[in-house]
């Protein structure tokens, strides 16, 4: 199979080279003409004429060194370097000569004072010195090459930025997909979590021999895997909608515990659409199922609320189930280091950083509270408000 070859677009576009080229030598060009105007040389129109061709050669020159330096894109900035440097040579003598030839050879070379003696000394002494055409010609494209170094230098720093901000879109984009892929992960250990649990109440049910709320439970629990599993692991929902599948799983609980479970919900309007990662509630309902229900020879009532407080939304769990034997610490230990609830903070912190957080604490007269604050800027204030004391 032929592979086509990959394009690649270049580091510095040709329109930002061209007028970065142009303004160099035009800048180049004014200096020359204040230096001749403080030093009042005579005849400025045929000087100006003459260094309006050697400014345009200079363009066309450095144009060509553009073009010769784009071959090293993508390569390492040290062989950018190098070829700048060596490339700027030829190019700079090149000019030198064109440079010479336009102000010495072509036509008649300009003389530089009105006073004709002078003109003839400087000649006189340039011979005497033994000046020749190629030191003349050194000499302007010795300065002249630090002047192409200059943009050449500015180039490869264009480049380079250019490199490092492409460097910096990829490093985000694999950033945002380890964050998706990490997203996914903890939001799929959730399902399994659940089911197993559950699995193990239907398989107790079905040895007692209570096959009603048995098939009761299969059809609550596929209803739930219906809704729960339609949902993208990185898509929210709105905590209306995660509310509902709570309410699904709840009724798979009730067939477990029909005398003991109890459930209130009260969730405001204003925060209804309220976009809140999908089964994030899960593992805390669940565990208010497992520690405090199952656990109680009475009701035990498990309410889910919501208030906003200043720009965060609450969403709190809560249960009035037994004080542990142990002690207030005891309980809450058992609810903040299960697998559930570390997955609740791993995904908080994933998809909100420190701007959400999970907050677990035992009530002083019995139950439990488990808080999410998560950022909520743009809703108004609900009008239902929830002391956690």
């Amino acid at each position: 199979m032929k592979m086509r070859p990959v394009k690649t677009t270049p580091l510095v576009s040709h329109q930002m080279a061209f007028l970065t080229i142009v303004g160099f030598w035009i800048f180049h060009a004014l200096i020359v003409a204040l230096r001749a105007m403080v030093m009042d040389f005579s005849d400025q129109g045929e000087l100006a004429s003459r260094r309006v061709v050697v400014t345009i050669s200079g363009i066309v020159l450095t144009g060509l060194l553009y073009l010769f330096l784009r071959l090293f894109d993508r390569k390492p900035l040290s062989h950018r370097v190098t070829a700048a440097f060596l490339a700027a040579i030829p190019i700079a003598f090149a000019f030198a000569w064109i440079n010479y030839y336009v102000f010495n050879i072509l036509n008649d070379p300009v003389a530089l004072f009105d006073d004709p003696d002078i003109s003839r000394r400087i000649k006189e002494i340039e011979r005497l010195i033994g000046v020749t055409p190629f030191q003349q010609v050194a000499e302007v494209a010795i300065s002249r090459y630090f002047f192409i170094i200059a943009w050449a230098s500015l180039y490869l720093a264009m480049g380079n930025a250019r490199e490092a901000r492409d460097a910096e879109r990829v490093a985000s984009r694999y950033a945002q997909a380890a964050q998706d892929a990490e997203l996914r992960s903890l939001r799929y250990q959730v399902n399994p979590h659940f089911l197993f649990n559950t699995l193990n109440s239907l398989s107790s049910l079905v040895i007692k021999g209570q096959n009603d709320r048995a098939e009761a439970m299969i059809q609550n629990l596929s209803s739930f895997y219906r809704n729960s599993l339609s949902s993208d692991p990185l898509e929210d929902v709105t905590l209306s909608e995660e509310v509902e599948l709570q309410k699904k799983y709840l009724d798979i609980e009730a067939v477990r515990y029909p005398e003991r479970l109890r459930v209130e919900i009260a969730i405001p309007d204003a925060l209804n659409d309220l976009p809140v990662p999908a089964l994030i509630l899960q593992p805390l309902v669940e565990n208010a199922i497992k520690y405090a229900v199952s656990r109680s020879n009475r009701p035990v009532t498990i309410s889910i609320k919501a208030h906003q407080h200043e720009k965060n939304a609450l969403i709190i769990i809560e249960d009035d189930g037994d004080l542990p034997d142990n002690g207030n610490n005891g309980e809450a230990a058992v609810h903040g280091n299960g697998i559930g609830l570390r997955n609740v903070r791993d995904r908080l912190e994933t998809r909100y950083g420190d701007k959400a957080r999970l907050d677990i604490f035992n009530k002083p007269r019995g139950g439990f509270i488990a808080a999410i604050s998560l950022p909520a800027p743009a809703l108004e204030s609900a009008a239902i408000t929830h002391d956690l004391a």
